[in-house]
């Protein structure tokens, strides 16, 4: 494996105080107070593009710290952040990175038990495989809690190294037992926003203000419970910072960015004080990873993808009434849609598939070259496959060979959970609660109550995204394949970077996407999720009856669009992206 990291920087910076809320401690005076039904002017403090939080491993710190250096979000994912640390620290921690971001950790002897644990000088031997890290469960083990809080800290503390630009975290809701722990460690370590969807994240704004705190904060926990249980189990995970992190505290409360693909869910978050976050990313159902599904339609087209049509798009004059700012993403990673964007009214935009493929990535270099020469010579294709994922959510697959995305090769891979992100908590009939997951083995999950529809052609995400970040596990001596996430318009993104299939850096991207603001600006959409300069974009077929249920939507050749139309396509399910 290669030392995927920059040299070190500069370390004269340390922890700056972040940019946070008007009133709340590290905030800016100039912000204005979020309240409910206020108008939104344009913010100047606030970024025009985010780098999207692409888990696991590939939106990490060297990412992150590029994008904030050249003065937009830089945001590192949260996702599965004790194993990337587990597994970075046993391949010798290259560069000294890790002990360097865990020699600041505020509270004594955490860094030195972890590193005892995990570290290994020369790294590991061929053919061994990673040690196992033990599951998050409602009541997780002191080791593990400190792994995740320090693995936590000390990515983002990289990320924010040496310079002052804000830098933020993101985290699934799907995912839920270890987001205390993980936002705790980000919240010591200054992180300046937090970004969450892949559900309804309403419980978040309160639980980051009790973080900050220092006080005992319960998150609840979703569990699933059979037919004959009639009332809905509760279940909580307690954290008290003082027990294991005393002394430590955390700066200030970062914003909080709810990801959403549906105007119902941010009028739902926005009308409540309890429950209001200080912005929306709104993703349509092109963008990478997880996919909302469809509202009303169950059609699939030619490849077996869902189909969305008008019930499924985001009414933006509805998101912007909540008086808050918003980024588009899905389909937006242009320069020619962060205009669009601006033209809908947005601050900005969200962009993953373009920071993906750049050299400060995570993912594994040789297949940032794959997909950088697939894009170029036009080859590269993106599949939504609505059963790979346990969760039951479309799932974005990139076309590689040897990837999960080969019925072949998931054919020969074993069924194993030995990661268990995507677990979720389950009772009996007796109240007693366990976890499982579809893509487990299928005697585990049948034996747990699962139902055996769920399991049919489930991947293990888990282990394919550690693998795309270049950290396979061996199994029976052999690595794990890959899965490749990205969106439906992956190939023409990165083949506008690097049309040859040459490497390019995140300061590029950044670059490519502001050109197109001193040209002429696009005419704004019906105020709903637009997928403009998309090539091939997607586009609602006009000739579908205005009242009907649903319309095809389509890939369509960008020369057969009309001068200046802005397509339209989205997801109204209340249940955002994920991974």
């Amino acid at each position: 494996m290669s030392d995927r990291t920059p040299a070190p920087v500069p370390a004269d910076g340390g922890l700056a105080a972040r940019a946070g809320r008007a009133g709340e401690t590290g905030g800016p005076a100039e912000t204005s107070p979020n309240e409910v039904g206020s108008p939104v002017a344009p913010r100047s403090e606030e970024p025009m593009i985010i780098q999207g939080g692409m888990g696991v491993g590939v939106s990490g710190w060297p990412l992150a710290s590029a994008v904030s250096r050249a003065g937009q979000l830089g945001v590192v994912s949260g996702t599965a952040i004790e194993v990337v640390h587990a597994r970075r620290l046993a391949d010798g921690d290259l560069g000294g990175h890790l002990r360097r971001a865990y020699a600041s950790f505020p509270v004594p002897g955490v860094a030195e038990r972890v590193i005892e644990r995990y570290f290994r000088p020369s790294g590991r031997s061929a053919g061994e495989s990673y040690d196992k890290v033990e599951k998050f469960t409602l009541r997780p083990s002191r080791g593990l809690q400190e792994l995740t809080v320090l693995s936590s800290y000390a990515e983002v503390w990289l990320a924010r190294e040496g310079h002052g630009g804000p830098v933020g975290v993101n985290l699934l809701q799907k995912i839920q037992l270890p987001t205390v722990h993980t936002l705790y460690g980000a919240m010591l370590a200054g992180v300046a926003a937090v970004l969450m969807g892949a559900g309804v994240p309403s419980a978040i704004p309160a639980l980051l203000r009790g973080l900050a705190s220092g006080e005992r904060v319960g998150y609840s926990i979703d569990v699933e419970r059979p037919a004959e249980v009639q009332d809905p189990v509760a279940a909580e995970l307690v954290f008290d910072p003082t027990e294991l992190f005393s002394g430590a505290e955390v700066p200030g409360v970062p914003s909080f960015y709810a990801i959403v693909a549906s105007h119902t869910l941010a009028t739902f978050l926005g009308r409540d004080p309890v429950t209001r976050p200080d912005g929306f990313v709104v993703e349509g159902p092109t963008a990478g990873g997880h996919n909302a599904p469809p509202r009303r339609s169950k059609e699939r087209d030619e490849r077996g993808q869902p189909v969305y049509g008008p019930r499924d798009v985001v009414d933006l004059e509805v998101v912007a009434a909540q008086g808050l700012p918003f980024w588009m993403a899905g389909g937006y990673g242009t320069p020619q849609g962060l205009v669009t964007a601006l033209s809908e009214g947005a601050q900005g935009i969200q962009v993953g598939s373009a920071f993906a493929c750049c050299e400060e990535s995570g993912m594994a270099p040789e297949l940032r070259d794959q997909i950088r020469q697939h894009a170029a010579e036009g080859t590269l294709s993106v599949l939504t496959d609505v059963r790979a994922s346990p969760t039951g959510f479309p799932f974005k697959l990139v076309e590689l060979e040897g990837s999960l995305s080969e019925g072949s090769v998931r054919a020969r891979r074993e069924r194993v959970c030995n990661l268990g992100y995507l677990r979720v908590a389950f009772t009996d009939t007796e109240g007693n609660i366990g976890y499982r997951c579809a893509a487990e083995p299928v005697a585990n999950y049948l034996r747990k109550g699962g139902d055996p529809a769920d399991t049919e052609g489930r991947v293990c995400l888990c282990n394919g995204l550690l693998a795309t970040a270049d950290y396979p596990q061996l199994w029976h001596g052999e690595p794990e394949p890959p899965v490749v996430t990205g969106g439906d318009a992956m190939a023409d993104v990165v083949r506008a970077l690097s049309p040859d299939g040459v490497p390019y850096h995140a300061a590029d991207v950044i670059e490519h996407l502001l050109s197109g603001l001193d040209g002429p600006r696009l005419p704004a959409s019906d105020s709903a999720v637009g997928l403009a300069a998309t090539e091939p974009a997607r586009s609602v077929d006009r000739a579908a009856s205005a009242n009907a249920d649903t319309a095809r939507v389509t890939t369509q050749d960008p020369s057969a669009r009309r001068d200046g139309e802005v397509l339209v396509a989205g997801s109204s399910s209340d249940a955002g992206p994920t991974l």
